[in-house]
């Protein structure tokens, strides 16, 4: 038996049919999951992240998420807009890759399939005076 408008569980007999509207969000079951970076992912940015650190150059970081990206984001200060995102896009595992570090400017840094190659956009290059 069901409702009916007017109050009674007799009043009526019928079937109940879902309507889902276009203004109302999916439910959780039909929507896709957020995307996030797994323990290996985290522990490989963070490795980079901790010699930042120590070295002066990064003091914050953020981390979000969506349905396409997952963000970790470094600050140099709290309260500036990021220096560096590192991004973990899987719709672009196939094609250019998966991982990315981008500016604060939006320029693509680095992109690729392995994220610890991707992070070593970040290792300091030592140049060597040679004489001969």
């Amino acid at each position: 038996m069901t409702d009916s408008a007017e109050g009674g569980p007799d009043s009526e007999r019928g079937s109940l049919s879902l309507v889902i509207s276009s203004t109302q969000a999916p439910p959780k079951q039909l929507r896709e999951p957020d995307i996030f970076f797994n323990r290996a992912e985290l522990d490989a940015i963070l490795t980079v992240y901790g010699r930042k650190v120590v070295e002066g150059e990064w003091r914050d970081y953020a981390i979000g998420s969506t349905r396409d990206v997952a963000v970790f984001a470094v600050h140099r200060r709290t309260s500036e807009q990021p220096l560096f995102r590192i991004e973990k896009r899987p719709k672009l595992a196939r094609r250019q890759g998966a991982y990315s570090v981008v500016a604060a400017t939006g320029l693509v840094l680095k992109r690729g399939h392995d994220l610890k190659q991707v992070l070593k956009v970040f290792e300091k290059r030592v140049l060597r005076l040679v004489t001969g």
